[in-house]
């Protein structure tokens, strides 16, 4: 998106949480930070002049989209949410729905298995409660702390991934257990393609709930949008 808008005359800053450390370069002008609640995002958008907000935050980020869904209401400026439909269940597929993290956990007592968790690092430590298991950790940065698994083995990695990489980490750690978030998009959908292909069963986390907002799917229909409203 940032791509595209770098493209046009629009005047377009791009926010970073500042989870995580290596962040990609970016051809419009960026901040990293929170911004301190809906009061502080409302202050933020007052003076910066901000006409037009969207929201192109991960699916999972809930805390943030209702953030701005307060704050634009307060501050009477449009918003729009650039997201991705959720991935759905194919014919091959042994998905395990779950609504949240805390059912994934629960759902992992059971006997030992070797889990690839492809969930990000904000919600690690919950499955400490479950020790028993062999997890490959798929991160995009390395932890600023040990992690206090019993066995574990840290994959550093940022997506788009392939089918042909992650066939050749579930066959080298012989993963027998998938836990993802339904993130949707392709950027990392090849885990549950080769999960399909190889018969691995996945605990499939559901998104939060975001209250009803305007929703677009592709960058033009961004562009769409702004030159609508």
């Amino acid at each position: 998106m940032a791509q595209i808008i770098s493209k046009t005359s629009i005047n377009a800053r791009l926010s970073y949480a500042g989870r995580v450390s290596r962040l990609r370069p970016s051809p419009i002008e960026k901040r990293v930070g929170g911004f301190g609640g809906v009061s502080g995002l409302v202050e933020y958008l007052k003076l910066e002049k901000i006409t037009h907000v969207i929201d192109a935050t991960h699916p999972f980020a809930s805390q943030m989209s209702k953030n701005a869904i307060g704050a634009c209401t307060l501050a009477g400026i449009p918003l729009a949410a650039l997201t991705r439909p959720p991935w759905q269940k194919e014919i091959g597929d042994k998905w395990i729905n779950v609504p949240n993290v805390e059912a994934a956990v629960q759902y992992l007592e059971i006997p030992k298995k070797r889990v690839l968790l492809a969930i990000g690092r904000q919600s690690l430590s919950l499955f400490y409660a479950q020790p028993q298991h062999k997890y490959i950790l798929r991160l995009v940065d390395q932890p600023e702390r040990p992690l206090k698994f019993p066995d574990h083995f840290i994959n550093i990695s940022r997506g788009p991934f392939t089918v042909k990489d992650d066939t050749a980490l579930f066959k080298k750690h012989k993963i027998e257990l998938v836990v993802a978030k339904n993130s949707g998009g392709s950027g990392a959908y090849s885990k549950i393609n080769v999960a399909r292909t190889l018969g691995v069963s996945v605990v499939m986390i559901d998104r939060p709930y975001i209250p009803s907002r305007t929703e677009v799917f592709h960058a033009d229909a961004v562009l769409n949008w702004l030159n609508q409203v």
